[in-house]
């Protein structure tokens, strides 16, 4: 809320002949990162900003006309910053499951197979992977080598006692 209140008052004064409202959303980006918002950097907020121009001069105008009175009104510019900070992590999101399906698009159909298993399952050991698979054992080591070493899953144990599980991060 006060990056918001920030950058609408930083936008009303209107310091520079060129270039405020592109300074404005990096100094909002700024100002997020220092907030803790560290996925500022990887989703485009100027996108969103320049795909909702319309929103994004009518909330302006709306709250600065009311700057200088007793009583500002911040909604309209608050809620517009909100809903733009939300997109922002929705596009974020939508690109990382985006490439999480591209990822599973290079694996084998033994290792989606594996994975399918491990949504079903809490956790499974070789054995049982074998016996719902049906998979040749060396087979299903290598694919499982290669999935942990990707950070999809996790394996626990040693020896006969070697159990996976799906890697929840």
């Amino acid at each position: 809320l006060i990056v918001a209140v920030f950058v609408v008052v930083f936008l009303a004064i209107h310091p520079f002949q060129d270039g405020n409202g592109r300074l404005s959303r990096i100094l909002t980006t700024l100002m997020l990162l220092r907030a803790g918002y560290s996925y500022v950097p990887y989703a485009s907020l100027e996108s969103v900003v320049e795909d909702n121009k319309d929103l994004y001069y009518k909330a302006l105008r709306r709250t600065q006309t009311t700057l200088k009175t007793d009583n500002p009104d911040w909604e309209p510019w608050l809620g517009f910053f909100l809903r733009c900070l939300k997109k922002q992590k929705s596009n974020l999101a939508a690109k990382i499951e985006k490439e999480k399906a591209s990822d599973d698009t290079t694996l084998s159909v033994l290792s989606i197979q594996i994975l399918e298993l491990l949504k079903k399952h809490e956790r499974l050991s070789i054995a049982e992977m074998v016996e719902h698979t049906g998979a040749n054992r060396n087979t299903l080591k290598v694919r499982l080598r290669e999935l942990v070493s990707m950070g999809r899953i996790q394996r626990y144990g040693k020896a006969r006692a070697t159990w996976y599980v799906l890697n929840r991060k």
